[in-house]
């Protein structure tokens, strides 16, 4: 490090020392916990017994400077004698095994991740057991050394995260780089979309100007004012076409979604809709002035030509000005009830409400300007017609929701019984009304089912605003108050269903102690056998989640007769688990569409990279579920033995030669969304290809500590080590290791670069800000780039 550097490293030091210190300009326990910001104090006690190198029980300025002069500047040898140090809580030289289990669990509390005590124990042998090579029964610094350089990649950055603070901020590069919007591969990724806005760009001045020309004879702000009129005449009226979901939904399937941009029609009807706020502004702002100079030379006021219809302007008895005022409020009013703040900040109904009011838009610019129907009738006629058909539909069958599990993080899923009519896309989303929750309201959601699954729909639905939290406590308060009528009917189906869940549950096993069998398509439940013992009746490793009942098995008398007979811990737990989060119901509801998404591009890719955030996994479960149906079309078995594989073809119905599934998750919890789903998808793979896998998943945990922070390494080590033993992550139970933190896009993307399985599309679902990373990233790399929109 250079010396300006240095000095103005030990500056911010100083700085940051001094803004916590007390008076004795010395920081205690409790000030240094604040300060580093550690969610577990087994690590923070540990950090100030080491920085508090002469005993004090305070830490001075310069026993700071020292110890962080170490961790952020010091060799690798220094970092590992300090982290030897942290795991050797009593000081004896060495690490035994109960040393290491707290500081294991210290690591799982700091990264929020929650194991049983024997995963823990587990995860604790298979680091000690590795690492104590002489098998003395105690870790030494160089034991601890030799294991760390198995895991090269934790050794390029080993730091303590929450020392952060302690870092100068880092100075603006001198070099100024091209700006993102400028550079070639933007252009090129993007040119439907930019060639769509420059012609309506084109669109726009052509109308504005031609609409001056022929008032050019007239005053200045009358001339604008006709100019701003004939571009609302065609703006109006085009941001209803982007809306008509049924026509773009059967454009997809066309050539013209090679040409135009389909998929962002949210975006344009957005622009178009700002444009529109503009344009009414400018107009109103033009009359008002043109107003000013009649009054001065009528007999007419100015409030008179704004309020009432004495002038006599407007082709319907002099409404003009009225229906021009209310108009300036109601769009003004849908504009800012559109905002992003309104509705991500759990108001979306305020939206919702607000925006219904186009129809009374509709209606008083046919009556304020004379030409306007002629530019409305035709998309007009059509807009009717969809939503005809829509009520249609959706009123079209009977359509329950005849079951309902309550996810972790307050998501929602329902079952509905789907209709023979209904048929739909993977990827695709629907409007879903239910009048129990409230009688009016529509919301899109995705479906989250393959369409191969014939009888049901699945929705999964996150509590996010107010009518998501509504469904969801509808479901959750006890089901006596949800169903008070016809309580001995719901209690009689309630019991039935249970029934032939845990007859279907237990059937379910085979002889061979298999995780589940991959025979029938339907199966959703997930049992683990851990240390490849063989399960006997009533006796399981692990406990069963109860998703959605699987088909029928070949029957298995001794454990189906103990699961009648209540026998088993695991019964209880399917009983407890059906009764508080798993309910079967009856309740009517109303769905409109489908509706087509930019996914459904997914099946003329080579190479698919599909990426979810958080419950943006919702159109990728589908997707998968259906992919991998269509893989096991494919599949070829072996009549002499049990190898399997998939033969590489390309065909009609699916192209793809690779898919890449990447989930990011902030919280363990939320992998129990789909771990079960994403289980089977991993059991229908063959175990050898000669390509590789056809599908590869790679599962994230932001809230988890990266791999090279000091209050983690140990932890990842050990789940590294159990899941190669296991060949099963700890976390989610899935062969696929979840890895902590966020993922490093330039590396995910320079790995699938350099597959060269074809062209590679990538498809995201999720946060905003997030969308615009990655598309930088598929900028660079040149890949296409799609995300789902509403």
């Amino acid at each position: 490090m250079s010396l300006d550097e240095d000095a103005r490293w030990l500056e911010w030091v100083t700085k940051q020392f001094e803004s916590i210190a007390g008076d004795d300009k010395e920081i205690d326990i409790d000030e240094f916990k604040t300060a580093l910001k550690v969610k577990e104090s087994f690590f923070a006690e540990r950090f100030f017994a080491l920085f508090d190198s002469d005993g004090s029980s305070s830490i001075s300025l310069d026993e700071l400077l020292k110890a962080l002069e170490l961790l952020i500047h010091g060799s690798e040898t220094d970092k590992l004698k300090f982290l030897f140090q942290v795991y050797d809580v009593d000081g004896s030289g060495s690490i035994d095994p109960d040393e290491l289990r707290t500081v294991l669990k210290s690591c799982l509390r700091e990264s929020a991740i929650s194991l049983p005590e024997e995963k823990l124990d587990d995860l604790t042998l298979a680091l000690f057991e590795s690492a104590d090579k002489d098998n003395s029964g105690s870790i030494t610094f160089e034991e601890l050394k030799a294991e760390l350089e198995n895991f090269p990649e934790v050794m390029e950055n080993l730091t303590i995260s929450a020392a952060n603070w302690l870092k100068p901020p880092e100075q603006e590069q001198q070099r100024r780089q091209t700006p993102r919007y400028l550079t070639p591969a933007y252009w090129h990724n993007n040119s439907r979309k930019l060639f769509f806005l420059c012609a309506y760009t084109c669109l726009n001045l052509l109308l504005f100007l031609s609409a001056m020309l022929q008032n050019r004879h007239s005053g200045a702000c009358y001339m604008v004012a006709r100019a701003c009129g004939q571009a609302l005449n065609f703006n109006c009226t085009f941001v209803m076409v982007l809306m008509l979901r049924r026509c773009l939904t059967w454009l997809r399937v066309t050539w013209v979604v090679r040409i135009l941009p389909l998929d962002q029609n949210i975006l344009f009807h957005q622009i178009v809709g700002y444009a529109i706020l503009f344009y009414t502004l400018l107009h109103s702002t033009a009359h008002v002035m043109n107003f000013v100079q009649l009054s001065g030379s009528s007999g007419y006021s100015l409030w008179e030509y704004l309020l009432t219809t004495r002038p006599g302007i407007g082709w319907v008895k002099g409404t003009a000005s009225i229906t021009g005022v209310l108009l300036q409020i109601l769009i003004c009013l849908m504009v800012v009830c559109s905002s992003t703040f309104v509705r991500r900040s759990g108001h979306f109904e305020v939206f919702y409400w607000s925006h219904l009011s186009y129809v009374w838009v509709w209606a008083l610019l046919v009556i304020h300007c004379a030409n306007f129907w002629k530019w409305f009738v035709v998309p007009g006629v059509i807009f009717l017609l969809e939503k005809l058909v829509g009520i249609a539909v959706s009123h079209m069958g009977g359509l329950y929701i005849v079951e309902v599990n309550l996810l972790p993080s307050k998501v929602t899923h329902l079952v509905i019984k789907r209709s023979q009519f209904f048929t739909f896309k993977p990827g695709d989303y629907v409007y879903i009304n239910i009048p129990d929750i409230a009688k009016y309201e529509w919301h899109p959601f995705t479906i989250s089912s393959a369409p191969e699954q014939s009888d049901t729909l699945w929705l999964h639905i996150r509590s996010m605003g107010q009518w998501t939290n509504r469904l969801f406590e509808y479901f959750r308060q006890p089901e006596s108050q949800v169903v008070s009528l016809k309580r001995l009917s719901a209690s009689l189906r309630n019991r039935q269903h249970l029934k032939k869940a845990q007859e279907d549950l237990f059937r379910s096993f085979n002889w061979n102690g298999m995780v589940a069998s991959n025979e029938d398509d339907a199966i959703e439940l997930t049992m683990y056998r851990q240390n490849g013992s063989k399960p006997g009746p009533g006796t399981m490793s692990a406990p069963a989640v109860v998703a959605a009942p699987p088909g029928p098995r070949g029957p298995n008398s001794d454990q189906q007769g103990q699961a009648e007979r209540g026998d088993g811990p695991q019964l209880r737990e399917i009983t407890a688990k059906l009764s508080e989060n798993h309910r079967f119901c009856n309740i009517k509801c109303y769905v409109d569409g489908p509706y087509g998404t930019p996914t459904r591009q997914i099946f003329d890719s080579e190479h698919a990279v599909l990426i979810g955030a958080g419950i943006g996994i919702t159109p990728f479960a589908s997707i998968l579920q259906s992919i991998m149906y269509r893989y096991r079309m494919r599949k070829q078995n072996c009549p002499n033995c049990s190898y399997s594989w998939c033969e590489n073809i390309k065909d009609s119905e699916m192209k793809l030669r690779k898919v890449d599934f990447i989930w990011i998750n902030r919280d363990q919890k939320s992998f129990e969304w789909f771990v079960s789903l994403l289980t089977k998808l991993e059991m229908d793979q063959a175990d050898e290809e000669p390509e590789g896998r056809f599908l590869e998943m790679h599962m994230y945990m932001t809230s988890a500590l990266s791999k090279n922070d000091m209050k983690a390494i140990g932890l990842q080590m050990a789940l590294d080590l159990l899941a190669k033993k296991e060949k099963r992550d700890s976390i989610t139970g899935l062969r696929t290791r979840t890895q902590p933190g966020r993922p490093e896009w330039s590396k995910v993307f320079q790995k699938i670069a350099e597959e060269k399985k074809g062209k590679v599309h990538v498809f995201y679902c999720g946060a905003s800000a997030l969308a615009k990373t990655i598309k930088a990233q598929c900028e660079h790399f040149g890949f296409n780039f799609y995300k789902e929109n509403f």
